[in-house]
């Protein structure tokens, strides 16, 4: 499924939230429907959230492309932009922030500010009426004055606690904040992958600031460093950064195993909403496997990924930011959102319906790895493409390569297995696959080399084939 890449084009926060200052929007009148959800969001693994069908959609709905080949990327897709909540007003998670214009009349804020004066005012009499008694009583024989407790005990946060965790993974987030050379900027998340100073996040994020921009992240102590971009890979949506002039502390989060991750498990997020730095959220782990399609609306080409899909509140400013487990691991990074595309912060940029998606931490390490190794990304393929579009019985291999190319490469992995354009996939080991990006989402969850079982249909019978993945470097 497709979804809103979250986390660009957000100036520096203020130092807190606006205050509201409207009133509150009249209530739908009866028996009338609420707002759907927004394009294909980010889910995506056969039960897409945006009920529009199978995974692909919005980012590359319609389009025939080539899976994780050297035909890659696919043609960018005839739909609205990521984030514009289907409304064509662009924005996706690159929006930038404003602070809502105030508005004549009390409205609302007029109301809670009287409430705010009414319980200060209140507060002002009691006290005052304390007194007063107080004294008059002292000047009784015979009066007692009672004192209470000058202290609750001491307050303790366990390791194992949110508080505990956050308290020690903060100190190894930052906020990036990425300027492309015309001037246009986003605001992101990353953390700390190792002690040489190299900084794991999304490539939407710093993507702007790749050909010559500049970037700098912030630590929750303040301090600022400038960085350069070391390596990205659109296709993962992954991106490495390295600090420069890096301080000798730093403390890399201890990175989890995202295989071993169960629905139901509790979740820590990290990350900057609408750059609102250092902001913590919990929720659980309500889905794995979720094959999501994401853009961020700049006419890029989608991300593919077999997600972990999390309740824990994710918004523009989140991307890049570590999805943490109850120890404090990490396993993954925080990257997409469905959305109804209701806007937030008087910006028309969508926020958070409790639907997250997550690359998982054991393909965005790999991905990482390879990024700081060689600057470039390596993909994992079967050397056929498949259609994008919107289907539930699996991926088809096209009649046709893009570009003219062969649709099933000569010599590839898929050739050797006797695989033939029109055979339709729909397993990859014990995974379904209902569409060409969840094939793709699939695929790239594995290494060059590893060997996969492929189910296909040929001729209205069942096929079986092994297949040994090839491997593609860079994303064009």
């Amino acid at each position: 499924m497709s979804t809103e890449n979250e986390g660009t084009a957000v100036p520096p926060a203020p130092s807190a939230p606006p205050v509201p200052v409207d009133a509150p929007a009249a209530p739908a009148p009866e028996g009338q429907a609420a707002q759907g959800p927004g394009p294909y969001g980010q889910d995506s693994q056969g039960q897409p959230a945006h009920g529009q069908g199978a995974p692909g959609d919005a980012a590359h709905h319609g389009v025939s492309s080539s899976a994780p080949d050297p035909s890659w990327p696919p043609p960018p897709p005839p739909t609205s932009p990521y984030g514009d909540g289907g409304s064509g007003s662009g924005g996706g998670w690159g929006s930038s922030y404003q602070q809502p214009a105030p508005k004549s009349g009390r409205g609302r804020s007029g109301l809670a500010a009287a409430l705010l004066v009414a319980a200060l005012v209140a507060g002002g009499l009691g006290g005052g009426l304390g007194y007063t008694l107080a004294k008059n009583n002292d000047d009784n024989s015979g009066s007692t004055t009672v004192s209470a407790s000058s202290s609750g005990g001491d307050v303790k946060r366990d390791p194992g606690t949110v508080a505990g965790v956050a308290a020690k993974a903060l100190p190894s987030t930052v906020t990036i904040e990425a300027e492309s050379t015309n001037g246009e900027g986003g605001t992101g998340t990353g953390f700390v992958f190792d002690k040489q100073g190299h900084i794991v996040t999304n490539n939407h994020v710093v993507a702007g600031a790749v050909d010559g921009g500049k970037l700098t992240a912030t630590f929750p102590s303040g301090k600022k460093y400038d960085a350069e971009v070391v390596g990205h890979a659109q296709g993962y949506d992954v991106a490495v950064i390295k600090l420069k002039n890096a301080p000798s502390d730093l403390k890399p989060l201890t990175l989890g195993d995202s295989d071993k991750v169960a629905v139901g498990d509790a979740t820590i997020a990290i990350g900057a909403p609408f750059g609102l730095s250092d902001t913590v959220t919990t929720g659980i782990i309500s889905a794995k496997n979720r094959p999501v399609a994401s853009s961020d609306g700049s006419g890029s080409q989608a991300s593919y990924m077999s997600a972990l899909q999390t309740d824990a509140s994710i918004n523009p400013g989140n991307s890049g930011g570590p999805l943490l487990d109850a120890q404090g691991n990490v396993i993954g990074i925080n990257s997409a959102i469905q959305s109804t595309g209701n806007g937030g912060f008087g910006t028309g940029q969508s926020g958070s319906i409790g639907l997250g998606f997550a690359i998982p931490i054991n393909q965005a390490e790999y991905v990482a790895q390879e990024l700081i190794k060689t600057g470039k990304p390596v993909y994992a393929k079967i050397g056929a493409s498949v259609s994008l579009d919107d289907s539930s019985d699996g991926a088809q291999i096209t009649d046709q390569g893009a570009g003219g190319a062969a649709p099933v490469e000569p010599g590839g992995p898929a050739a050797k297995a006797g695989l033939k354009p029109g055979d339709v996939i729909t397993k990859l080991d014990d995974r379904v696959i209902d569409s060409g990006p969840t094939l793709i989402g699939e695929i790239w969850t594995h290494q060059p080399g590893d060997k996969v079982t492929i189910t296909y249909e040929r001729g209205g019978k069942q096929h079986t084939a092994e297949v040994t993945l090839g491997s593609r470097i860079g994303d064009n």
